[in-house]
């Protein structure tokens, strides 16, 4: 394709571009939407998209529950970054590829708050060395403290400071798609189950 023949098709585009609509004039502060029980819809939320959550007392009533999980029970290559919270297999602190973590069966993380109206947990990469742990396990948990609980995504932007980390994102459930048919599969690109510990004592 010549150089004027892409040029022809693009100012064609153009022209036939919409008109553009101006962004909505958001107020500043609210009224969004808000839960009289944030944590108990966080939990309904995460459920409706394939996750499971479990408040517990403490860290070691966590471990007491996950040790209950099948696919944890079934595991053969674990990794954990949370202290008395299951246990690791392997030392990712002495993996330098994050390649050879493609093995991983579950992984135990650190979550820092949960949303109620999406049941998504916003984690970041200092809390572990491989972020590709956050997606490449065949299941993994993620540990927030219960009380960090915001109602919405606009709460939530609030806490995050934008360019702080190298990588951060929110995850809501285990991996799923359904853009085959539309029928839903669980574990498509990621991790094939999610259960978030919510710990009081955090």
């Amino acid at each position: 394709m010549s150089s004027s023949s892409r040029e022809t098709i693009f100012t064609n585009l153009r022209a036939a571009l919409p008109e553009s609509s101006p962004l909505p004039d958001l107020p500043p502060s609210g009224p969004w939407q808000t839960f009289d029980d944030p944590f108990a819809r966080f939990c309904e939320v995460l459920g409706t998209v394939g996750g499971d959550c479990q408040r517990v007392a403490t860290i070691a009533e966590a471990n007491d529950q996950l040790a209950k999980i099948e696919p944890y029970q079934a595991a053969k290559v674990k990794v954990s970054v949370v202290d008395g919270l299951g246990d690791s297999t392997i030392d990712i602190n002495a993996i330098e590829d994050p390649h050879d973590l493609e093995n991983v069966d579950y992984a135990v993380l650190r979550g820092h708050f949960g949303v109620a109206e999406n049941g998504a947990i916003w984690v970041t990469d200092d809390t572990l060395k491989h972020r590709v742990l956050y997606f490449v396990p065949q299941h993994i948990s993620l540990v927030i403290p219960a009380s960090q609980i915001v109602n919405n995504m606009h709460e939530a932007y609030d806490r995050i400071e934008v360019g702080k980390h190298a990588f951060a994102g929110f995850i809501s459930g285990p991996s799923k798609t359904a853009d085959i048919e539309q029928s839903l599969v669980i574990g498509a690109h990621g991790a094939r189950s999610l259960t978030v510990f919510a710990v009081d004592e955090l």
